[in-house]
């Protein structure tokens, strides 16, 4: 339990109230589905950036990464550059056309939908199956924050685990419930530049207090010599291929995360894209060395095994902080994890709403019907992972490697197929959501050799294959939506 709840606590309000006043600015300005889930697309490059970021990276940025760095040393590298990796490839190869698609595409709003009116699929079978993935995956990745924010309630407040988990869900449907993507981008946005405040911080005071990088390396050999070497594992065994390619792996998910993908469609401009994906990797790149950094110089700081190595970020600010800043250095964990799951609450009640409800039963709901079934999803959602998180033996890092491997295999190389291959087909796209899916799931309950690889690699190459194959098998596209695409990029 955090020393001096008081102060903590009241930082925690400010934090929240703040929070609660964008989202009632929010919804003052959401008319319409298209503001509900994209803010109208008029996001700048700044707030876009920041708000994929944020979105992206959630409590395991604070919790998940430097509790792997703090058990496994520099093993933790490994997905440092898979994920910063990903994220620029994903600005440099996705976004531009992606937005731009999505736009010729009949002003597609979700990911379904875009793949519907991509392959102009009548059955609706491939917009259905495509948000069923994305609501399966997004319980799991969801119920991630919400073991996050339990943890760092639990830690500061001394509460039980329980009715911490149900806190922070209060705190996160509060206001995405009412804002929609406005609030959840422009609180991206705040929360995003205190993630990487405390990011900066706390591993420089931290390691100062270790006596210098060199004094924190020297603590971490003379606790373990393993953990300074990135090819083996903390037992000092290597880590082999297998191990390094599923750590880099990583890197894979962000084709297909519907909630980052969401930012690139909301961006004003094409033309603000390259700026855009500067100040993202940028963004990345600090916040993930600060993230492992903190791993590191926890080692080093405390004398005694952590009982549970993801509170190493929050027990270092405990130890080093004034009550008030260390308040504010905590609330960077809620809003990690406030900023990630509010995005994934939005995108799953965007699938309910327009990809369910409106596809298959009410195809003529009106736009202020549909925002208020997309707000009573937000509710049904939070409860059902809600449940999924009160588990306390959950691991924030383990949930979201399920989820976010899900989603790479079933959507990335359907996603990047249908923006750049003009044969892929209605079918193919169908087989690769299914293939990657389910292949996901499936080698996720299976151990041994080569089922210890990541199982986002074999989705995703499995998922390219069926797309691949599917599609030339059987009938040529349609080209009218080609052709608008054509145009769309000159």
């Amino acid at each position: 339990m955090i020393e001096n709840q008081l102060a903590v606590g009241m930082t925690f309000m400010v934090y929240l109230i703040a929070m609660l006043a964008i989202g009632l600015w929010a919804y003052m300005r959401t008319q319409n589905m298209s503001d509900y889930i994209l803010g109208g697309r008029n996001l700048g490059p700044f707030p876009s950036a920041l708000s994929a970021g944020a979105s992206d990276m959630s409590g395991w940025l604070l919790l998940g990464l430097p509790g792997y760095a703090y058990a496994a040393g520099y093993e933790a590298s490994w997905i440092a550059i898979g994920l910063l990796v990903g994220t620029w490839l994903n600005w440099l190869v996705v976004a531009r056309r992606l937005r731009m698609y999505t736009k010729a595409a009949g002003d597609s709003l979700t990911i379904p939908e875009f793949l519907e009116n991509r392959f102009e699929d009548r059955s609706h079978a491939l917009r259905v199956i495509a948000a069923f993935f994305i609501l399966l995956f997004f319980l799991f990745y969801t119920s991630s924050g919400l073991v996050a924010g339990g943890k760092l309630f639990e830690t500061v407040f001394g509460l039980d685990y329980h009715i911490a988990v149900v806190a922070g869900a209060v705190a996160v449907v509060s206001y995405t419930l009412f804002g929609g993507f406005l609030a959840v981008s422009w609180t991206d946005v705040v929360q995003g530049l205190l993630m990487a405040a405390a990011l900066i911080i706390v591993p420089v005071i931290a390691l100062n207090a270790d006596g210098g990088w060199g004094a924190a390396q020297e603590a971490m050999a003379s606790k373990n010599t393993a953990l300074l070497d990135a090819w083996t594992n903390s037992s000092g065994e290597p880590l082999g291929l297998i191990a390094i390619l599923s750590l880099l792996g990583w890197g894979l998910g962000y084709f297909g995360q519907p909630h980052i993908l969401a930012r690139f469609k909301a961006i004003r401009s094409e033309n603000d894209i390259p700026m855009a994906r500067r100040i993202a990797v940028s963004w990345t790149a600090l916040t993930l060395i600060g993230s492992v950094a903190c791993g590191f110089a926890a080692i080093a700081f405390f004398d005694a095994p952590l009982e549970d190595s993801e509170k190493a970020f929050m027990l270092l600010i405990n130890a080093l902080f004034h009550p008030v800043v260390a308040g504010v250095l905590l609330a960077a964990i809620l809003a990690a994890v406030m900023s990630t799951a509010d995005s994934q609450l939005l995108v799953s009640s965007s699938a309910l709403a327009e990809d369910f409800y409106k596809a298959l039963f009410r195809k003529k709901a009106t736009q202020k019907e549909l925002v208020m079934v997309g707000r009573g999803a937000v509710i049904g959602i939070a409860l059902i992972a809600t449940l999924i998180a009160l588990d306390p033996e959950s691991k924030v890092l383990g949930m979201v490697s399920y989820a976010w491997a899900g989603f790479g295999a079933a959507f990335g190389p359907v996603l990047i197929l249908a923006l750049f291959w003009k044969r892929m087909n209605r079918n193919g796209a169908l087989a690769g959501v299914i293939v990657g899916g389910v292949t996901v799931v499936v080698w996720k309950q299976l151990s041994g050799g080569i089922f210890d690889l990541y199982e986002i690699i074999p989705g995703f190459i499995l998922a390219a294959i069926a797309v691949v194959g599917v599609s030339m098998a059987t009938g040529e596209p349609s080209q009218s939506i080609q052709k608008k695409f054509d145009e769309a990029v000159g």
